[in-house]
């Protein structure tokens, strides 16, 4: 079965955020599956089946973490995290990747780390980032969605309106006091179906507390 929803996992606390936050987005019945991405192979047999191995405990921890230890995990080879993940998400046909933020990123933030941002700047699939510190409250589901930015469109109106009907969330106008889950619009510059995060919707982002979800230019992320 194809995944909706692509986690990017390694087993660090911020990617506990990131289970946080896709199984929240999964309460709207979108199928989830796991991600962990390996650069190259070893060479030596033994050190080979090591690696392999630790790859999959990692993902098949976090798949325990989620609830659901039949969650589908995938071990990827590629020479960048940011394009094994590309090329997952588009074999699957999945609406978006899922990450946790930056180590360094206060609790109520979201801040893309290096491969979401290179994500960021011009990727074929949205891309959501939780904020730090989600998974503190596991299980917590999604009760509000804002829209926020300049560049808000009838794509991401549309996204967040019918995201917030399948999570039972409330709908707010504005993002000032934080939501649980902030849509954010590709600039009006990026091509179709490419993710570009503006400056100032950055800036916006930044005074903004709760997970992020940026769509790619004119595509609409149904789940």
């Amino acid at each position: 079965m194809s995944a909706d929803i692509i986690i990017s996992y390694d087993g660090t606390p911020n990617d506990d955020d990131a289970l946080a936050l896709g199984k929240a987005l999964a309460a709207t019945g979108a199928e989830v599956a796991l991600a962990y991405v390996r650069h190259s192979r070893e060479f030596d047999a033994d050190r080979e089946l090591l690696a392999q191995h630790d790859a999959e405990r990692r993902l098949q921890a976090g798949a325990d973490l989620l609830g659901d230890p039949d969650t589908p995990v995938h071990v990827v080879f590629s020479a960048g995290t940011d394009s094994g993940l590309e090329q997952l998400a588009q074999a699957e046909g999945a609406s978006l990747i899922v990450f946790g933020s930056d180590y360094r990123t206060p609790p109520g933030r979201a801040e893309p780390g290096n491969t979401a941002q290179r994500l960021l700047d011009g990727g074929p699939v949205a891309i959501a980032v939780a904020c730090a510190g989600l998974r503190t409250r596991p299980g917590a589901p999604i009760r509000t969605v804002a829209l926020i930015g300049p560049d808000a469109d009838d794509t991401a109106r549309d996204t967040a309106e019918k995201l917030a009907a399948r999570l039972d969330a409330e709908l707010l106008d504005r993002a000032d006091g934080g939501a649980d889950l902030i849509v954010v619009a590709s600039g009006a510059g990026a091509q179709h179906g490419r993710v570009v995060l503006s400056g100032p919707a950055r800036a916006a982002l930044n005074a903004a507390r709760g997970s992020v979800l940026v769509l790619a230019q004119g595509v609409p992320v149904a789940l």
